[in-house]
């Protein structure tokens, strides 16, 4: 054991070894492959069928739905562990897994907190007028088997004869919330279903919206922390410096396009269609901000002290919650299992998506063999 890995010794100082003039270069460099990784999905999604085809938007959301789970183990929970588990650090970080149980705080949190929004939030798109989206029942049966329309109706699924005997015996014998677990597939109505002009719908209003602006919101607070502190990272890298100047630019480019593919499944009403592409640019600036401000403090930015490496595995370790819980609940999940139109979808697409979401995964874990 070094000196510096000794407890209470923490290396005080970096290995900035010049070349400042590349390491400039990365400033530019990084923010242009955020910036497209983050912004194609969006673009990609608004004009499919003019000029650009349905495969690229097909390609880029499941592509980087992949992305977004693979950083969350490989590039946020496995350095987080690495930061609160180093030799030199001393007192109560020590004495427990702080890395996962820091994780598995925020996933209860963040599920929490959108549970909270769903039930309580109220968001009208052409007001300030207040709407209720309450589960009726009528004559002791389920809302969603019920003649009611809605934001939760699938006007296109009808539930087949066969099947009516058994509800109807269903509804005499139990009422408990939940009990018709993939019940959910019938009564929910998938962002991709929606036209473009889906606020003059009557009545329509895109399931949980206000959770889902909670989600991305937060799925955003996430990775650009992250981003923060890998910016500060490489400004002050030493002999490293080169092969993280380049697996950086394939990393912020992936994950700025599982970024993105959150962004462009939202609906976005119109007079807020600008704000993806705004949170797209918030997400590409962070990383060459960071390197700027750590170019500007090498002399004194020390990446491996004490309370460097605290703050560093606490904030990666909350950011991989958010990203675990948006990439197994918000993508896997939801788009896989609960989404109508790929419920629907020829076992062709089904598989396609799987495959390309691996490929997501399995490139981003790749990389994280050198950042």
């Amino acid at each position: 054991m070094s000196d510096s890995d000794a407890p209470g010794q923490c290396a005080t100082g970096n290995d900035f070894d010049g070349r400042i003039g590349v390491r400039v270069s990365a400033i530019f460099v990084i923010l242009f492959g955020s910036m497209i990784g983050a912004w194609f999905p969006v673009f990609a999604s608004r004009h499919r069928g003019i000029g650009v085809p349905e495969w690229a938007f097909f390609i880029a959301k499941y592509f980087g739905s992949g992305v977004i789970i693979a950083t969350a183990f490989i590039h946020l929970l496995a350095p987080a562990a690495d930061a609160l588990t180093d030799p030199c650090l001393t007192g109560p970080i020590t004495e427990y897994d702080w890395a996962e149980g820091i994780c598995l705080m925020s996933v209860f949190l963040l599920f929490f907190l959108e549970l909270i929004t769903m039930r309580f939030a109220r968001f009208d798109v052409h007001g300030g007028h207040a709407q209720e989206h309450s589960v009726k029942v009528e004559e002791g049966r389920p809302a969603h088997l019920s003649g009611q329309t809605g934001p939760y109706r699938d006007e296109s699924e009808e539930l087949p004869s066969k099947d009516s005997e058994a509800i109807q015996g269903r509804r005499t014998s139990s009422h408990i919330p939940g009990d018709d677990h993939l019940g959910h597939m019938r009564e929910h109505t998938g962002n991709e279903e929606l036209s473009s002009d889906w606020e003059k719908s009557d009545g329509l209003i895109p399931e949980s919206y206000a959770a889902q602006m909670t989600a991305i919101f937060i799925l955003e607070f996430g990775v650009i922390f992250h981003s923060i502190f890998i910016g500060l990272t490489l400004a002050v890298a030493g002999d490293e410096f080169n092969t993280l100047y380049v697996v950086l630019v394939f990393h912020q480019t992936f994950e700025g396009l599982g970024l993105g593919t959150r962004l462009a499944s939202a609906p976005w009403p119109k007079d807020r269609r600008w704000t993806p592409y705004m949170l797209g640019i918030g997400y590409a600036f962070s990383t060459p901000i960071a390197i700027a401000i750590g170019l500007g403090v090498r002399q004194s930015y020390p990446p491996n002290s004490q309370t460097t490496l605290i703050v560093n595995g606490c904030f990666d370790s909350v950011s991989a919650g958010i990203l675990i819980y948006t990439g197994l609940v918000e993508l896997m999940a939801h788009e896989f299992m609960f989404s109508p139109s790929m419920i629907r979808a020829p076992i062709k697409t089904l598989f396609s998506a799987f495959g390309l979401m691996c490929l997501g995964a399995g490139l981003m874990a790749l990389l994280g063999k050198w950042a």
